[in-house]
Order: structure tokens, then C-alpha cells, then sequence
């Protein structure tokens, strides 16, 4: 499945949409999931697709999931956009590390 976060644009063909991060989270930990495109701001007052990063990091580094979905990124916030890009690459060398201790 490939899921979609983002309060805005339309959907792409052949994904599945979720709006908000709790929405993405329970996705992640009941679903098959293969990729995930990411935006970074999805509302005011809401989490971003960077606290979702940080969500999936610990995740991972905690064993829950022990593999994570391909990210992608889809924001057009420059900065919002660069600290995902450096949470995304933290969650594959995570995921690399763990993947030698086992």
C-alpha cells in the first residue's frame, strides 16, 4: 500500500490518502505498508510530517518497526522539507545498524 500525507493536495492515483499523523501512526503499526510521501505542514495547531518522522525514529530504534516503509517527501516548506530529509536518512542508518545486531 502507499499512503499520502497531506491536509491539501489531491490524492495521486493508486494511493491511499490519510490527513493527519495519528491517522498515518495507526496506518503504520495495523497496515502493509511500502511507501510513504510526506508533507510537512498539515495544519495549524497539528503534528507534521516532521513529528511523524520522529514518531517512526523511535519507533524503529525501539524494535516496534523494525522495518519501516520507503520515505518520500512532497513539501514545498524548504526547511520543514531539509529536516525531514536529515530525520529520513537518521531512520535508515537506524535501521541499517539494526539490521547487523540481528
Amino acid at each position: 500500500m502507499k499512503v499520502y500525507l497531506d491536509d491539501i493536495r489531491d490524492t495521486p492515483d493508486g494511493w491511499v490518502r490519510v490527513y493527519t499523523v495519528p491517522e498515518l501512526q495507526k496506518l503504520v503499526q495495523d497496515s502493509n505498508i511500502t511507501v510513504i510521501s510526506l508533507d510537512h505542514d498539515l495544519g495549524d495547531g497539528q503534528p507534521t510530517g516532521y513529528d511523524f518522522l520522529v514518531w517512526l525514529e523511535r519507533e524503529v530504534g525501539e524494535g516496534r518497526i523494525p522495518n519501516p516503509p520507503r520515505l518520500e517527501i512532497h513539501s514545498a516548506n524548504p526547511v520543514g522539507r531539509q529536516n525531514m530529509a536529515r530525520a529520513i536518512e537518521s531512520i535508515k542508518l537506524l535501521t541499517n545498524r539494526l539490521s547487523v545486531l540481528e
